[in-house]
């Protein structure tokens, strides 16, 4: 019998598709907006149609097959997606212009004002969003999540001969891809009242757009015949809180979990902050399990220094639908439950197979015949 379940949220309980979207709306905004580079003229609005975002979204991500070789490399958040899709278009279109310039402007970290004066340098330049794969074809694919968060910095030493140490989780350049993220999702009143100012007018955010992955009816009683069972609920997503909190609330999912075993995206960066050397410390990263584990008012330092895997991992399970759950559940010591309900929906069965999950579902409803049967 399980003592503990944490569940991740994104194809768990909640559709990916709106994040992947908003996601990829971040991506065409640091390229097209007059804001950011402004690559060409009439491309940007911050009130797509539907048939829009579809669009942006299939050129973005290439039909997703991006967002797959990501997700394959354990690349879990959208934040990171951001960074990583426009980075690999930033250091094509530094290509484009002269050398001496491009040595000049990555001598200095990335801002957002930097952003804006590169514009005048790469008018013209025209994305090429199958060319992310290029990027990477000096490493043979072979990266890992944390490797592809700082691999820019030997790809610019490489490619422009210009030493830095500022592509990283938590770089300036990092923080502009995920506020500009949070902003299309938020929505501008909302992002508004959180962050205290805006950069566009009209975004009407998807916080309040989410698809649940099961009827919510179904999903409340499942977590309800858990507690029956005195088994104790807690969530490590990826989500920062907010983004957590308002559709799980919403939906009357939120208070079936034990508020110190919720643990998000915003304690993560928190604690990478404040020990800037462990970074990055978000899935698969143990970090944010293991905290659910211990209870979120665990000293981070405890939390780090904690030895692995842990003694009665057995008793635990985790509820995800990646490879960057199963891998942070495997350094544990925690069994682990593939939901298939993520992005590639029940092609990843092959996938989990492979890795030796515990429990392959169909969805998170059938984690019943796991822990009642």
């Amino acid at each position: 019998m399980y003592q503990l379940i944490l569940f991740d949220v994104d194809g768990v309980f909640l559709s990916e598709e709106r994040c992947f979207d908003a996601s990829a709306l971040a991506v065409w905004e640091l390229l097209y907006a007059p804001h950011f580079l402004h690559i060409r003229d009439n491309s940007f609005s911050t009130t797509p149609k539907e048939e829009e975002i579809r669009e942006i979204r299939k050129k973005v991500f290439q039909n997703d097959t991006i967002l797959d070789w990501m997700k394959d490399r354990g690349i879990n958040a959208n934040w990171d997606m951001v960074y990583l899709v426009f980075t690999a278009q930033l250091m094509h279109a530094l290509k484009a212009v002269e050398k001496s310039y491009a040595k000049e402007w990555l001598s200095n970290p990335i801002t957002e004002d930097s952003l804006s004066e590169l514009k005048e340098y790469i008018r013209g330049f025209d994305p090429d969003f199958r060319s992310f794969f290029s990027i990477f074809d000096e490493t043979n694919g072979k990266l890992n999540r944390d490797e592809l968060l700082v691999y820019f910095n030997s790809y610019v030493k490489e490619h422009f001969g210009v030493e830095v140490d500022y592509f990283s989780r938590i770089s300036t350049l990092w923080e502009i891809g995920s506020s500009v993220y949070q902003e299309w999702y938020f929505g501008e009143e909302l992002f508004l009242e959180e962050e205290g100012y805006t950069r566009t007018k009209g975004k009407q955010g998807f916080l309040f757009q989410e698809i649940p992955l099961a009827p919510l009816a179904e999903l409340r009683q499942l977590l309800a015949d858990l507690q029956v069972k005195q088994i104790a609920l807690g969530i490590g997503t990826g989500r920062p809180w907010l983004e957590m909190e308002v559709p799980l609330r919403e939906m009357g999912l939120l208070d079936y979990f034990h508020p110190n075993r919720v643990i998000t995206a915003t304690d993560v960066v928190l604690a990478e902050k404040q020990y800037p050397k462990e970074a990055p410390l978000g899935k698969p990263h143990p970090y944010t399990y293991l905290l659910g584990f211990l209870g979120k008012e665990a000293a981070d330092n405890i939390a780090l220094q904690y030895p692995l895997p842990i003694e009665e991992g057995h008793r635990i399970l985790v509820v995800g639908d990646s490879v960057a759950d199963f891998l942070a559940a495997q350094k544990l010591g925690f069994h682990f439950a593939a939901t298939l309900t993520g992005l590639t929906g029940q092609e990843a069965r092959g996938k989990f197979e492979e890795l030796g999950a515990d429990y392959i579902l169909d969805d998170v409803r059938q984690l019943r015949s796991v822990v009642m049967a």
